[in-house]
């Protein structure tokens, strides 16, 4: 429990703004609908995850999703992808779910990453 307060309180200090550059951005998005969208849906809708849309996570604070995005949910399906992911990372993709930044458009024009994860 001590981690988690830990984890969480360093988040909340450290993920006001996330910087991530453009190449990794179009990266992110495929890492999103092929990744994500295996279990939220692949319109972030839902399906096994709950829907990753403005209206279900605007209510949640931003280090939460970051801390949900890397260190996962015990007992669900929600995997830890802190091994592929940076806090900045992680953080921009939670900002950009809250704010409904993600199109699918972007996702189905965005192309196959061509370095590795992280």
């Amino acid at each position: 429990m001590n981690k988690m307060f830990f984890i969480a309180s360093m988040l909340s200090t450290q993920i006001a703004f996330a910087e991530v550059d453009s190449a990794r951005q179009a990266e992110l998005l495929y890492f999103i609908k092929h990744d994500c969208g295996s279990c939220h849906g692949m319109t972030l809708k839902g399906g096994l995850g709950p829907a990753l849309l403005p209206q279900t996570l605007s209510s949640q604070p931003k280090s939460y999703l970051v801390n949900t995005i890397l260190e996962g949910r015990k007992n669900t399906a929600m995997p830890p992808w802190k091994s592929m992911l940076s806090l900045d990372e992680a953080s921009w993709i939670a900002e950009q779910l809250q704010q409904g930044l993600i199109q699918t458009t972007q996702m189905a024009q965005s192309k196959k990453p061509v370095s590795n994860m992280k």
